[in-house]
């Protein structure tokens, strides 16, 4: 079962910040998620819009320029990074899963990708790109179909992965409350990955284990590693 690093080691490091990721492949993730907005034009690396939560700036990344942006602290002295970046750093040590959360993202993104396969030889089977918004998916699979997309979901849905195999997705991604055997079993008959987030409890940890899995979404990644590898208790 894969450990995915959530907005990178989270749970020890200001989240979705260049240390964070960093972090989380210092401590062995196979992957690192980390959630994008456009600011002009730019692809930003942050989880909300409103900014309060994450760094010392207020109001909307909206009413800032990319370079008011760039000047807040995002915890620990860290910048919000930009997507650039983080391929930058991830680049040969880890996958990365970019969940687009603007909804002018595709194309910034698409032209972004291009330019680091071709500055960075970056192979584009080491990214998944996932999105609540399932319309950017499907625009990325009309324009990009190579590219690995990853189809998120906070419900149980009656048709269970129907949504996934709909897109053409490589994986669907799954809330931690509401996932069970029967989904898990339908996403793998449809030749669908199996993410769950997010999961830093250890009797999810194995009850995700027992149900077959690929990986999880976790803000501890060396703690969810070592929680993974133990064997259920008798």
């Amino acid at each position: 079962m894969q450990i995915i690093a959530h907005r990178g080691a989270s749970g020890e490091y200001p989240e979705n910040t260049l240390l964070a990721i960093e972090q989380a492949t210092v401590q062995g993730a196979d992957a690192v998620e980390i959630d994008v907005f456009a600011v002009q034009g730019e692809l930003i690396v942050i989880h909300d819009h409103h900014l309060a939560r994450t760094t010392n700036g207020t109001g909307s990344i909206y009413q800032y320029s990319l370079a008011k942006l760039m000047q807040l602290d995002a915890g620990q002295g860290q910048r919000i990074p930009t997507l650039w970046q983080v391929l930058e750093l991830t680049h040969n040590k880890c996958w990365l899963n970019i969940e687009l959360k603007g909804d002018d993202t595709v194309a910034p993104l698409l032209a972004l990708l291009n330019k680091a396969e071709q500055q960075l030889g970056f192979d584009l089977e080491s990214l998944v790109i996932s999105s609540f918004n399932h319309h950017l998916l499907s625009a990325i699979k009309q324009q990009q179909p190579q590219l690995r997309l990853g189809a998120l979901t906070a419900s149980l849905p009656l048709d269970y992965a129907a949504f996934a195999s709909t897109l053409q997705a490589y994986s669907v991604h799954c809330d931690v409350s509401f996932i069970n055997q029967a989904f898990v079993d339908d996403a793998k008959a449809r030749d669908l990955k199996v993410f769950v987030y997010t999961v830093d409890q250890p009797d999810d940890i194995q009850r995700l284990k027992a149900y077959g899995v690929d990986g999880i979404f976790s803000n501890f990644p060396a703690r969810s590693r070592k929680l993974s590898n133990k064997k259920p208790a008798a």
